[in-house]
């Protein structure tokens, strides 16, 4: 049996089918209990209990909600574009969830590559397939029919035209220095402690962490979604599972951004004893991406709801010019490097 176990394995095709079928088993349980999580600190921050009547400690909470989501009646209101209602969170969820195939959780483990594929233009892979998820969101406000829904979709295309220029412009420093747009290889550049957080791309860091969180809709910049004004924005016709894959999409780019800042500023799976012990490099990536979130939790936790007027103004007259500041800052970093060091 284990032999028949190997010679399948050893077809490069099946191979990778385990491995996604792995990644993505993994990213979803991880997306659970991510709402989980966050309930579980919020209400340790607001000093109150959170979930803890479904299981020990309530860890049961996130398979109880599912089977809620599941069970719940699926309401299609008379009015909606059906086939663009119906599409538009599998718009949402679907590029999220790909953005996973390029990023790398850790080095060479007895000859097992700890990703599911290495592009040599990852980093404008996951741009682009990050992208398209805003067009769910899109196409969720405009196909309800309801004033509500639009507004908010119409306020999530615009944050991301505002908002994604100073994403793209926070890692050009990231890439002069790497000189690549291999994931894999911009975590190698960064062995020995030479994360780009501290080498020359700290101001990089902040812009492409503020950006990140208007980009994947969280407080302060939850705009689009905004109960207070809008009752739930782009999501507010939809129930049961279509309901679920808004939220699911949601966690799965918080994921993405938590991951993919670990890779470009903060060394990926590199850390001690990585070397003589590369599993430890997974233990790493997992612990970084961890911190990330629970920074994440802790800003929603901490800071109030912008007025859009403000989510614009920051946008167009702060972040994007500290981020032209920090790329003629790390162009000229990295002339000075190569006339004088060689590299």
């Amino acid at each position: 049996m284990i032999d028949t176990l190997q010679q399948w394995l050893s077809n490069p095709f099946i191979f990778a089918i385990v491995k996604i079928a792995i990644v993505f088993g993994v990213v979803l349980t991880a997306v659970a209990y991510m709402s989980l999580a966050e309930r579980k600190v919020l209400g340790w921050m607001q000093m109150r209990p959170g979930p803890n009547r479904v299981g020990p400690w309530g860890f049961l909470q996130p398979a109880a909600d599912g089977l809620k989501f599941i069970l719940k009646e699926d309401i299609v209101p008379s009015m909606v574009n059906k086939f663009a209602y119906i599409l538009a969170p599998m718009v949402a969820i679907v590029p999220a969830l790909m953005a996973f195939a390029v990023i790398p959780f850790g080095p060479t483990v007895r000859g097992i590559d700890l990703h599911i594929t290495a592009l040599n233009v990852g980093l404008l892979y996951l741009f682009a397939i990050t992208s398209v998820s805003v067009y769910g969101i899109v196409l969720a406000g405009w196909s309800s029919n309801s004033k509500y829904p639009l507004i908010g979709g119409l306020r999530s295309s615009a944050q991301m035209v505002s908002y994604e220029l100073a994403l793209s412009l926070s890692i050009i420093g990231v890439l002069l220095q790497a000189n690549t747009l291999d994931l894999s290889e911009i975590v190698r550049m960064q062995s020995g402690w030479h994360w780009y957080i501290w080498w020359y791309q700290p101001i990089g860091f902040v812009i492409f962490f503020i950006a990140s969180l208007a980009e994947t809709n969280r407080i302060p910049f939850d705009l689009p979604e905004a109960e207070t004004e809008l009752v739930g924005g782009f999501h507010t016709e939809y129930s049961s599972m279509k309901f679920a894959m808004f939220f699911m999409a949601e966690y799965a780019n918080l994921v993405t951004a938590a991951a993919l800042a670990t890779t470009l500023f903060f060394g990926g799976w590199n850390g001690p004893f990585v070397d003589k012990f590369p599993i430890l490099g997974l233990f790493y990536f997992v612990i970084k991406v961890g911190i990330f979130l629970f920074i994440h939790i802790w800003v929603r936790a901490t800071l109030p709801r912008y007025r859009y007027d403000q989510l614009m103004n920051f946008g167009w007259k702060v972040l994007l010019p500290l981020a032209l500041v920090n790329l003629v800052l790390s162009a000229t970093i990295r002339t000075v490097q190569l006339v004088y060091y060689g590299g």
